[in-house]
């Protein structure tokens, strides 16, 4: 990227930063992170720009997707009704947006003209599709005599119910933001912007509009992005009566959170991807208005997911009906739900949990999402997909190229190329590094440019340099270092998930080659100095595979325990493990544990435990075998071929046998 490009960005970001309110924690964007290319998340980034994001490109071109939009606009300016056959779902128009958005995220990365000629390219088909007044979705406009049917015979009617109109405003609008972000241009912010305006004008509280609230969330956070980057403050009070008047209109169903007005609940229920985003939302407009009704809510709901509703992986929804949040303590294994992008969602609520709140416990959720259910949602190829993510499967389950439903794919598009914006912070002269991850930052802090630069092979092995490689300050800055859970024998912020074995792991910080000391404050290891090119800080964590078990609660995961080394989760497939059933065994009480790093699956560790496997044989009887089990990180499972995989691993013996 060139000194001009970059400092064309930053003239952006200090000019938007300028005029908005902000986060009581201030995110550092995307624009000013760059990854290490061959790291682990550097060869994510690489697959989903070369691979992931042309395929989602090339099945909206196949799949009529920008079709959809050049009916609409051919509609609109034809005197009589052509009678478009409207097909596919009400939400087809946000493949496009999603894709956008991932797309622009690897722009800011890696500068592309011809990429960026076809989004322009792809943008002025879908503003030919915006009506006048900015209403923009092609499943009315395309034929307005006979619109999806999901849509209803005029705007908004059927917001609450199928129509998606609010939920295309808000993938939209947060991709429009990431785009213009990325390369400075308008031409997508107006789109959104002007179709903003027109949500604005038509649905509220006042005569004359139209009092609904989004059928599915989404609208919300994207509404107070846009507020952070115009300075509008009609978005982020638009955001809030979204919130504010759900479960005080006519449509109450736990299945889309409006069984109950947003601050009296206090726990997660219905479609999980719903809840996901509305409880960002809430997050966002907690943290952007300070409004303590909605700061009590968000956490009472939070702690009632990470307590009682969170998988070992980070996935949440329990159950295929209705894609949804079980009981309390309901988290079956094999028929778990766990949708990618209900992953995606528990990100983004915990993410904003900590830019609201400062704490690390947030991050440590963000990380176990990040590394286990969120990247098992696609392969590491780039293209094979799944939509759920169960912790067991007896083979039934395979990667899928894409869906007729592509919101999971698309998902992925957006959201791995944005990881590089979940790596730091800043509040006041401290900067917070969140995430482990090779590259470098370069942005304000305190008013003063600072560049700092990680080394690591993080997730593998736990140590971490941070070089001060510029810095203007001049004066004291807090570097604020997020120690893990897993370190300080956390599993998850909560007594849902323990560990079941007596190692005590530790960690150190030494500054140029010297050990330092430092009280944690909310999860931080703070170093307070005035720093000066060249200064390093290494941080090392012990890491090694750890022993795991469940609330006892949790029924399913009863006399079972589960394997993790730093913040991965393992599992046991059938390929590491021929000839026996990796459902079908024990594993020591206190087992041993071998480490090996292959370079198989795009390179991971593997362990190894000893395990008795259990069966009968011709005559009925029962018989064991003592073996080596062979365990690789859930998120790489299942790229060899359907077959048996399970996390948890039975460590008492089974008692129908």
């Amino acid at each position: 990227m060139t000194r001009f490009r970059l400092a064309f960005l930053a003239a952006i970001f200090t000019a938007v930063q300028a005029c908005t309110q902000s986060y009581p924690i201030e995110p550092v964007p995307f624009t000013s992170v760059r990854v290490q290319e061959d790291s682990f998340w550097g060869q994510r980034l690489k697959t989903s720009r070369e691979v992931t994001i042309p395929l989602a490109f090339s099945k909206c071109e196949q799949e009529g997707r920008y079709e959809n939009f050049v009916k609409a606009a051919k509609q609109m300016h034809s005197p009589v009704n052509l009678g478009y056959d409207v097909k596919g779902f009400s939400f087809d128009d946000t493949d496009v947006y999603k894709t956008i958005e991932g797309a622009s995220y690897v722009l800011q990365t890696m500068p592309d003209k011809k990429l960026e000629a076809y989004i322009d390219s792809v943008l002025a088909i879908v503003a030919a599709a915006q009506e006048p007044d900015g209403y923009l979705y092609t499943a009315r406009t395309m034929n307005p005599e006979h619109p999806h049917e999901w849509a209803g015979e005029s705007r908004w009617i059927k917001d609450e119910d199928l129509s998606h109109e609010l939920y295309n405003l808000g993938h939209m609008v947060d991709a429009a933001v990431a785009h213009y972000q990325a390369t400075g241009k308008r031409n997508f912010l107006d789109i959104a912007i002007k179709y903003a305006d027109c949500v604005v004008r038509e649905v509220g509280p006042n005569p004359g509009q139209a009092c609904v609230v989004p059928g599915h969330q989404i609208a919300e956070m994207a509404l107070a992005r846009l507020y952070t980057v115009t300075g509008e403050k009609k978005y982020l009070d638009q955001a809030k009566f979204f919130l504010d008047f759900r479960g005080k209109t006519e449509f109450r169903a736990p299945y889309n959170q409006t069984h109950l007005p947003v601050l009296e609940q206090d726990e997660a229920v219905g479609h999980a991807v719903r809840a996901a985003y509305m409880y960002a939302g809430m997050a966002d407009v907690a943290a952007l208005t300070g409004d303590k009704g909605y700061i009590e809510a968000i956490d009472r709901i939070w702690e009632n997911i990470v307590s009682k509703k969170l998988y070992i992986t980070g996935g949440i929804g329990a159950t295929k009906e209705g894609e949804a949040f079980g009981e309390n303590y309901e988290l079956p294994n094999m028929s778990s739900y766990c949708e990618t992008c209900a992953a995606i969602g528990n990100v983004y609520v915990n993410y904003r949990m900590f830019l609201l709140h400062g704490e690390s416990k947030y991050y440590d959720v963000l990380e176990r999402t990040l590394y286990n259910g969120l990247i098992s949602g696609v392969s590491l190829s780039g293209d094979g997909f799944f939509y759920p993510n169960p912790l067991e499967s007896a083979g039934e389950h395979q990667r899928q190229a894409w869906f007729g439903c592509a919101c999971c794919p698309s998902n992925i598009c957006r959201f791995i190329p944005s990881v590089p914006g979940y790596v730091y912070a800043t509040k006041d002269n401290a900067l917070y590094v969140n995430l482990f991850i090779p590259g470098t930052m370069t942005h304000e802090v305190a008013g003063k440019q600072v560049t700092i630069s990680q080394n690591t092979a993080y997730p593998w092995n736990g140590d971490i340099d941070i070089s001060i490689d510029k810095t203007a300050l001049g004066r004291e800055m807090d570097l604020k270092i997020r120690i893990p859970g897993w370190v300080k024998g956390e599993v998850v912020p909560s007594d849902l998930y323990t560990y079941a074995d007596s190692k005590r792991p530790s960690y150190s910080v030494k500054l140029n080659g010297r050990e330092v000391e430092s009280a944690l404050e909310n999860g931080y290891f703070t170093i307070s100095r005035k720093w000066k090119e060249g200064d390093v800080v290494s941080v090392h964590f012990d890491m090694e595979p750890r022993v795991v078990k469940a609330h006892p609660a949790v029924a399913a995961d009863a006399g079972r325990v589960c394997i993790e080394k730093g913040p991965v989760v393992y599992c046991a497939e059938w390929p590491d493990n021929p000839g026996f059933s990796v459902r079908s065994l024990l594993v020591n009480q206190e087992p041993g544990f071998g480490v090996y790093h292959s370079d198989e699956l795009c390179g991971i560790d593997k362990i190894t435990t000893p395990a008795r496997t259990m069966s009968f044989d011709k005559a009925g009887r029962l018989v064991t075998e003592d073996v080596t089990l062979t365990l690789i990180p859930y998120y790489a499972w299942c790229q060899r071929g359907s077959g048996e995989m399970t996390v948890w691993l039975p460590n008492e013996p089974v008692k129908e046998l």
